[in-house]
C-alpha cells in the first residue's frame, strides 16, 4: 500500500518538482494547505524555496499549520522530510535579513555562507554528501545544493548535523532529530542520488 504524503503547500515551495519525485518513488502524495490534512498523513514534507523570513511567515499565516506540525512530528513520531529552506526552519533562529524565529525543533541558528575569492555565494551546484555517523537516511554521493545560508548547530553535544559537504570549509548538508529528517541539498534536483533518498524516506520506520 502506498505511503500517504502530504507535501505542504505554503506559497513557499518547489511543490511540482518535489510532487514528481514523490510519485516516482511510489508515494500516494497530498499537496495540501489543510491542517486537517498533516494531522491524517503517514509522512510529511515540508520544501523550501526563498528567505527564511518569507517562509517562516508563509507558514505561520496558515492557521495551526505550525501547531499541527509541530503534535505530528514531535509528539506522534510522524517521519518527516524538510528540504532546503523547509530544513532551515526546523532551527531555532534564522539570521537572514535579521534575526528570525523558526520552528524551533532543532537546537542552531542559519546564517550566511561567506563569500571569499575561491568560494562563489550562493552555493550552486553538485556537490559531494558525505555523512558524519552509520545511522542516517543521508548516504554519500553526490547532490544538487542551492542556498546561501546554512544551518549551524548550536554549543550542546547534541548536534543534529548528520551530514555535511564541502564549499569554502565545512557545510551542513543535513540535520536528524528523531524522526524528523532536513536536507540542504534538493532531492527532487539530485536524479538517482535524490530518488534513492525519497526511498528510503517512504520505507524509514524510526
Amino acid at each position: 500500500m502506498a505511503e500517504t504524503v502530504a507535501l505542504i503547500d505554503y506559497g513557499a515551495g518547489n511543490l511540482h518538482s518535489v510532487h514528481n519525485a514523490l510519485q516516482a518513488v511510489g508515494a500516494q502524495v497530498v499537496v495540501t494547505d489543510r491542517p486537517e490534512d498533516v494531522a491524517r498523513a503517514n509522512r510529511l514534507v515540508l520544501p523550501g524555496v526563498g528567505s527564511f523570513k518569507a517562509c517562516m511567515d508563509g507558514l505561520t499565516a496558515i492557521p495551526d499549520m505550525a501547531e499541527t506540525l509541530r503534535e505530528a512530528v514531535l509528539e506522534r513520531r510522524r517521519p518527516f522530510l524538510g528540504i532546503c529552506v523547509g530544513m532551515q526552519l526546523m532551527a531555532r533562529f534564522g539570521l537572514e535579513h535579521g534575526r528570525h524565529d523558526g520552528l524551533g525543533w532543532v537546537e542552531g541558528t542559519v546564517a550566511p555562507l561567506k563569500p571569499s575569492r575561491e568560494v562563489k555565494v550562493p552555493h550552486m551546484g553538485w556537490n559531494m554528501v558525505e555523512p558524519t555517523g552509520p545511522a542516517s537516511l543521508v548516504e554519500r554521493g553526490e547532490a544538487y545544493f542551492l542556498h546561501s545560508y546554512a544551518f549551524e548547530p548550536g554549543d550542546d553535544d547534541l548536534s543534529p548535523v548528520c551530514a555535511v559537504t564541502t564549499h569554502g570549509g565545512r557545510v551542513t548538508a543535513a540535520i536528524q532529530k528523531d524522526t524528523a529528517l532536513g536536507v540542504q541539498f534538493h532531492p527532487e534536483k539530485s536524479q538517482k542520488y535524490g530518488l534513492d533518498l525519497l526511498t528510503r524516506f517512504l520505507a524509514w520506520k524510526p
